[in-house]
């Protein structure tokens, strides 16, 4: 049967939606845990084009929990306040001031500012944060050196464990929890964690279905100087030998690292997109083919 003329756009769009129906079938009622980090945060078009991926996932049916950072705007703000950054060992060492420029800048600027653009394109989101309502707890991250001596960090942690029950209620009232990655330890004092393990950690404990790092990085290349190496899927052993060969390298690792503890955990799958693209999200959950790099076991 010939299509009507001018009715060519129309039937590509349904055809587009009922592609994506089998996958909205099938992640309803799971929980996504997102990610978003990188340059992208810089970027209010593209964080706008993000944000409204996620309040879509939202309302078919999926549970996104968005986890974010900031080091950017952290290391601005620093730099502002005239406070010398002190090294140890090559690592950014975080004392009391620093930390609270982070936590300012995280739960204060960054995670409020996320809520309100949800918001605004009428969407329902939460901040859960010291400054609310906390649900990341940490204890302090103690690191080797090459050598294996200790490395005192100052006041940087990992999560050990999360608000479980205000997290689901939070998505089961149809609003989209965002965390700054700011943990509290057992005394209640504040932690700086690095958002990618923090996400990891959220994703494992919570048992999501997938975990997304969303950022400036279409995902994971085999030569970074040739875009048509990038990656569609992976697994877990593959990114254990790209490390090792050092084609995933620098800032990738814990990112991968990361992906692979929460997948070992059981995670499904881990996905690697670029918020620069418009609609990345939803091109990677709701599309055959996807447009990022898929992890897997």
């Amino acid at each position: 049967m010939n299509i009507p003329l001018g009715h060519e756009e129309a039937v590509r769009k349904a055809k587009t939606l009922l592609e994506a129906l089998s996958w909205i079938q099938q992640f309803r009622d799971k929980h996504v845990v997102i990610k978003l980090g990188g340059s992208a945060l810089e970027q209010e078009k593209s964080v706008r084009s993000f944000l409204m991926d996620v309040i879509f996932m939202e309302s078919v049916g999926v549970h996104p929990i968005l986890v974010h950072g900031g080091g950017k705007a952290i290391s601005a703000a620093v730099a502002k306040s005239g406070i010398e950054p002190r090294f140890v060992r090559g690592r950014r060492y975080t004392d009391e001031k620093i930390l609270e420029i982070a936590a300012e800048v995280l739960a204060s600027d960054i995670c409020e500012h996320l809520v309100g653009e949800i918001r605004s394109q009428g969407g329902h989101a939460v901040g859960l944060n010291h400054l609310t309502q906390p649900v990341l707890m940490g204890e302090k991250l103690m690191m080797n050196d090459v050598d294996g001596e200790p490395i005192d960090m100052g006041r940087v942690g990992h999560i050990v464990g999360i608000n479980r029950e205000v997290i689901l209620a939070t998505c089961r009232s149809h609003s989209i929890p965002v965390l700054p990655s700011i943990a509290l330890d057992d005394d209640r004092q504040k932690l700086n964690v690095n958002a990618d393990t923090a996400a990891a950690a959220v994703a494992r404990l919570i048992h999501a279905e997938k975990l997304v790092f969303v950022s400036d990085v279409p995902g994971i290349f085999l030569d970074k100087d040739d875009p048509t190496t990038l990656q569609s899927n992976l697994t877990a052993n593959r990114c254990r030998e790209l490390i090792a060969e050092g084609i995933i390298d620098t800032g990738m690792v814990p990112k991968v690292e990361a992906a692979l503890e929460a997948l070992e955990a059981g995670v499904k799958k881990v996905h690697l997109v670029d918020a620069r693209i418009p609609h990345s999200l939803m091109l990677e959950i709701y599309s055959n083919q996807g447009i990022g790099t898929e992890i897997v076991l």
